[in-house]
C-alpha cells in the first residue's frame, strides 16, 4: 500500500510539466502579429518585384532579338534606342505630355463632377432616371472616333473640342457605378433609417454615400485610363499639329516622317501616364476603403 500511495503521488508531479508545455508553445497575439507584418511586407515587395523581373526580362528579350536579328530601327527600334530618343527629344516630348496629363485630368474632372451629379439625382428621383439613363448610354454606345469630326466641326476651339470627346468616354463608368451605389443601401438600413425618422439628407449622408462609395472608386478607376484614351483618340481624329499639342500629335507627326523610335517614345510615355493614373486612384481607394470595406482589406490566403 505504501508503495501505491507514492506512485500516486508521484503521477501529478510527472504530469504537470506536460499540462503547461502547450501554454508555454502558444504564439501570443503580439507575435502573430508581428508575424503578419512580416508575411504582408513580403507579399508587398514580390507584388512589386514580380512585374519588374518579367518587364525586365521582356526588355532584355526585345534588346536581344533586335540586335541578334539585327533589325532596322525604322522597323523595329531597341529599347535602348527608344530610351536614348526619350532623352534626346525630351522637351519636345514633355510638352506634348504636359497637355495630355491637363487634358485627361480635365475630362475626368468634368466626367466625375457631371457624373456624381447626374448620379444623384437618378437616386432621388426615379423618373429622372427614366427619362435620361437612356440618352446617358446612347452617349456611351456611341464610338468617339465616329461623333469626334462633328465634334470637332461644331465646337470652334480645339482644344474644347478635345476634352468633350474625352469627357464623353470617361462620362459613363462615373455614372454607371455610382447609380449602381445608390442602389445598393441595405433595404434594412433604409427601414431603420426611415423608423428614426431621418431626414433625407441624413440617409444620403450616412448610408446612401457609403455605399455608393466602392462603386464610384471602382469607376474611377476605370474612367481615368478611359479619359486618357479619350484625349488621345480624339487628337488622332483632329490631327493637329504644332508645339501646343499632345502625345498623340508626336505619335502622328513621327509615323508620318518615319521616325519610328520618336513613335516608341511618345507611345511609351502615353502608357506610362495611363500606369501612373491606375496606380494613384488604386491606392486613393486603398487608403479611404482599407479600414471597412472587404474589397480593399487586407485577408489572408
Amino acid at each position: 500500500m505504501a508503495s501505491t500511495s507514492t506512485i500516486e503521488s508521484a503521477i501529478p508531479a510527472t504530469a504537470a510539466p506536460a499540462a503547461t508545455t502547450p501554454a508555454a508553445i502558444t504564439p501570443t497575439a503580439e507575435s502573430l502579429r508581428a508575424h503578419e507584418d512580416r508575411l504582408h511586407r513580403r507579399e508587398s515587395a514580390l507584388r512589386v518585384a514580380v512585374p519588374l523581373a518579367v518587364v525586365a526580362a521582356l526588355l532584355l528579350a526585345w534588346e536581344w532579338t533586335v540586335r541578334a536579328n539585327g533589325i532596322a530601327h525604322y522597323i523595329l527600334p531597341a529599347p535602348s534606342l527608344i530610351l536614348r530618343t526619350l532623352v534626346e527629344h525630351w522637351d519636345s516630348l514633355s510638352t506634348a505630355l504636359w497637355f495630355t496629363v491637363k487634358l485627361t485630368l480635365a475630362a475626368l474632372a468634368a466626367a466625375i463632377v457631371g457624373g456624381v451629379a447626374l448620379a444623384i439625382a437618378f437616386g432621388l428621383s426615379r423618373w429622372v432616371e427614366i427619362g435620361l439613363f437612356p440618352l446617358a448610354v446612347l452617349l456611351q454606345v456611341t464610338p468617339v472616333v465616329a461623333i469626334a469630326p462633328l465634334i470637332l466641326i461644331y465646337v470652334s476651339d480645339t482644344t474644347a473640342a478635345l476634352l468633350l470627346c474625352a469627357w464623353i468616354v470617361a462620362f459613363f463608368p462615373i455614372l454607371s457605378n455610382t447609380v449602381i451605389g445608390l442602389k445598393s443601401a441595405d433595404s434594412l438600413l433604409r427601414d431603420l433609417l426611415r423608423l428614426y425618422r431621418a431626414s433625407p439628407w441624413q440617409t444620403f449622408r450616412h448610408l446612401l454615400v457609403p455605399s455608393a462609395l466602392p462603386y464610384f472608386m471602382a469607376g474611377l478607376k476605370i474612367a481615368g485610363g478611359l479619359s486618357l484614351i479619350g484625349a488621345v483618340v480624339a487628337e488622332f481624329t483632329a490631327g493637329t499639329a504644332g508645339r501646343e499639342t499632345g502625345l498623340a500629335s508626336r505619335i502622328l507627326e513621327s509615323s508620318f516622317r518615319t521616325e519610328i523610335p520618336m513613335m516608341f517614345a511618345a507611345l511609351l510615355l502615353v502608357s506610362l501616364l495611363g500606369i501612373v493614373i491606375f496606380a494613384v486612384f488604386a491606392t486613393l481607394s486603398r487608403l479611404m476603403l482599407g479600414h471597412w470595406h472587404e474589397s480593399e482589406m487586407r485577408h489572408e490566403r
